[in-house]
């Protein structure tokens, strides 16, 4: 949290000084004391989701451009060639231990809630988003810690489609192109029980909060439920969402009670 804190102060120090605002012209635009303005520059201040919004129409920018650097990478799961001579885009590389956590943490939750009809695809992206994000925010530590990207329908782990053709091609699951109500679906169904041993107690608490709360939704609904949260609202299309962007969360998406921090 903090290292972002520090980046969008930076950010907001730069803009402020391009257009020579003084921090109480600033302050007084949002509602607020310079002394906390002095807090949010210098990182030791979190933003609300309202600040961030009149920050970017202050200085004409987008939230994205405050708290969200973006990335267009790809997704390998082995080691980087050693060749380095050959340019090469910038890719998101899954290490061993992260392909373990995110193979037993899917297992875990198809053979919890996978043959449920409503489970497809689209569904099981958001529980990912959510059980990922949500103990990001409680902890401030990756469960998963998978790349999710912002598109029409919600946040999309980018690393899904190769860690799943792996684990079908290992025999951990099958894929089952199916219908819900009239609408195409692409089910997994688990071939075998997760090894509870990778996943902690404390993950498993909230995996088991995620999907008592969200996996009775349609993807239609949990879509729209994605919508509505601040991580995908102030991330561009096509964009890495932030993990600590879940810090500016409103209140009936939060999972953290910040009533003991100071302002």
């Amino acid at each position: 949290m903090s290292s972002l804190n520090k980046q969008i102060g930076q950010r907001i120090n730069q803009f402020r000084a391009s257009k020579k605002i003084s921090q109480q012209k600033l302050a007084d635009y949002l509602g607020i004391s310079r002394p906390a303005v002095t807090q949010f520059e210098k990182g030791e201040r979190n933003l609300t989701p309202e600040e961030i919004l009149k920050l970017s129409n202050y200085f004409n920018i987008s939230p994205n451009e405050l708290i969200n650097p973006g990335l267009n990478n790809e997704v390998i799961l082995t080691e980087e060639d050693p060749d380095s001579s050959v340019e090469k885009p910038i890719r998101i590389s899954v290490p061993q231990k992260n392909l373990k956590k995110f193979t037993e943490v899917l297992l875990y939750i198809l053979n919890k809630i996978g043959a449920k009809p409503n489970i497809g695809e689209t569904v099981l992206y958001k529980l990912l988003f959510y059980i990922d994000f949500d103990y990001y925010e409680r902890y401030e530590e990756q469960l998963i810690g998978a790349t999710y990207i912002k598109n029409h329908f919600g946040p999309t782990p980018k690393e899904f489609v190769k860690i799943v053709e792996k684990m079908e091609n290992d025999g951990e699951l099958i894929r089952v192109k199916d219908k819900y109500f009239s609408h195409p679906q692409t089910k997994y169904l688990p071939l075998r029980e997760p090894d509870l041993s990778i996943i902690t107690g404390r993950e498993k608490e909230l995996i088991d909060e995620v999907l008592n709360k969200l996996s009775d939704m349609n993807a239609a609904q949990i879509s729209d439920y994605s919508h509505h949260d601040v991580p995908w609202l102030t991330t561009n299309e096509g964009k890495v969402i932030p993990y600590e962007s879940v810090f500016y969360r409103t209140p009936p998406y939060s999972v953290r009670n910040y009533s003991d921090q100071a302002e």
